[in-house]
């Protein structure tokens, strides 16, 4: 078994049949074929359950098909670890919280593509939950979350403090005004979203419960929920300070234990940090905790 045979069987699994593997290894499926027989008379086990519709995983090739990607990642590391010369270039796909994205990374987005214009920078919103999974699945190189993450294949570093606020509409003196109130909801972004979870903790503390949701994709639309008097929001001071200060919305500051939480970059423990990755971060970390305090 070698690297050549883990690879064609995981085309063979992640495509779920062999003519369809040899399409996208530029081979025959009579190769594909017989290299994964060979492969299965090596470990002495059938590795694939064909039917008419293509192939499925046994139990064994289920247990295969994790080293069999690790090798492929592997590969592809040392191949970009011995390409890069030190001098940050290529594609770099970083993850963002849009508040991150949206209050935090242009200007350093900006002077990064000045300092490295060989880098093609893609940056890729979602939440957390959504961001670490990229993370995991290697579909960006490292992502900017909220914090405290824990997960054993990923190593995460401190970028920023954020502070959190509770936003609701101008008729709304208290959080604890809500209490029985049944008209309003909580207006949030989709699952995955940190700040949704928090807000619901908030609420139950002060003898809110039971409010329904609306969810949105957007912080905009979120805010203009929020301004019509329909529901409530937690998100960070920054992004909501703008809307406040026109009238349209209000904060209601909360103590530290609940407004702090911590803006983290997660990146694969195991993954090779390129020349690109390391210079972004260099630049990003000082800005950003600058611009936080």
């Amino acid at each position: 078994m070698d690297a050549a045979d883990l690879k064609v069987f995981e085309a063979v699994a992640r495509l779920s049949a062999m003519n369809r593997a040899a399409a996208e290894l530029n081979t025959v499926q009579s190769n594909v074929t017989t290299r994964v027989r060979l492969l299965e008379e090596e470990l002495g086990t059938p590795l694939f359950h064909r039917h008419a519709r293509g192939v499925t995983l046994t139990a064994a090739g289920q247990r295969l098909l994790p080293y069999a990607t690790g090798v492929a990642r592997l590969i592809a590391d040392a191949r970009r670890a011995v390409a890069d010369d030190g001098q940050p270039k290529g594609l770099l796909t970083v993850g963002s919280l849009e508040t991150t994205a949206a209050m935090r990374l242009s200007p350093i987005l900006a002077d990064y593509a000045a300092a490295h214009p060989d880098v093609d920078l893609v940056i890729r919103t979602g939440t957390t939950a959504e961001l670490i999974d990229a993370v995991v699945e290697h579909r960006v190189e490292g992502a900017f979350v909220c914090g405290p993450v824990d997960h054993e294949a990923l190593v995460s570093d401190a970028i920023f403090q954020e502070e959190l606020a509770v936003a609701t509409g101008p008729a709304v003196e208290s959080l604890e005004a809500l209490v029985g109130r049944a008209d309003l909801k909580t207006v949030v972004l989709r699952a995955g979203c940190s700040y949704r979870q928090r807000l619901e903790e908030i609420l139950t503390r002060r003898g809110v419960v039971g409010l329904r949701q609306l969810e949105f994709g957007t912080i905009e639309s979120i805010v203009g929920c929020v301004a019509g008097g329909l529901g409530i929001t937690l998100l960070p001071r920054g992004v909501l300070e703008a809307p406040a200060r026109a009238g349209r919305i209000v904060l209601h500051t909360l103590p530290p234990g609940e407004a702090n939480v911590e803006t983290l970059f997660v990146r694969r423990r195991d993954a090779f940090v390129s020349s690109a990755l390391a210079a972004f971060l260099d630049c990003a970390r000082p800005a950003l905790a600058e611009a936080a305090e």
